[in-house]
């Protein structure tokens, strides 16, 4: 069996470190291990290029890395905005953790009916500067738990959380419009199928 077809390879194992990654960060907030929280959010989130850098450069892309590496990110972003939500102090609030959510799963649900239909529903440069924000945002509100009483953190925090929110939003419409159009583009069924 050659490496590209193998799940046995250094992509799938980077992905799989970084889920280990996500739940152990999920698992650290609650218990207020702010400091190791926030280093394995940030390594998980830093390294989320590795795998599909290496991946494609080695011919190392497999069905299950396609399905695995977006399904971690999703984990990571939303399990830690869902673990927020706990910590009185965070700023994170349940509706915020409900958008985080509710949009990747809108947008997964879009990909799997465009892409199942053959057609191309690529990840946009928006959706990935979304991550950059919702990324950003967490380590703020980590940092901002870190040392609770500087001012600048606690604003820094709440801006970054309200811009990464608001970028989900519009990413999550832009995909459906997206998504909408993709859909009325599709030649109509005939009679006979």
């Amino acid at each position: 069996m050659s490496n590209a077809k193998s799940i046995y390879n250094v992509p799938n194992g980077l992905t799989l470190a970084r889920f280990a990654l996500a739940i152990a960060v999920m698992a650290l907030i609650p218990i207020r291990e702010y400091w190791w929280g926030l280093i394995l959010f940030a390594i998980a989130a830093s390294t989320d290029w590795m795998d599909g850098y290496w991946a494609r450069k080695y011919g190392q892309v497999t069905k299950l890395g396609r399905i695995f590496d977006p399904f971690v990110d999703k984990i990571i972003i939303c399990g830690t905005f869902i673990a927020l939500v706990e910590v009185p102090d965070s700023g994170v609030a349940s509706w915020m953790a409900t958008i985080v959510v509710g949009r990747e799963l809108l947008v997964t649900s879009l990909r799997g009916m465009i892409e199942g239909s053959g057609g191309d529903f690529s990840a946009r440069q928006l959706g990935k500067w979304k991550m950059v924000l919702q990324c950003a945002a967490v380590i703020a509100v980590l940092l901002f738990l870190i040392y609770p009483n500087t001012q600048w953190l606690s604003w820094t925090s709440l801006s970054l959380l309200w811009a990464a929110i608001l970028l989900t939003v519009y990413s999550g419409f832009e995909y459906t419009v997206i998504a909408a159009k993709a859909m009325q583009d599709e030649p109509a069924p005939s009679d006979n199928d």
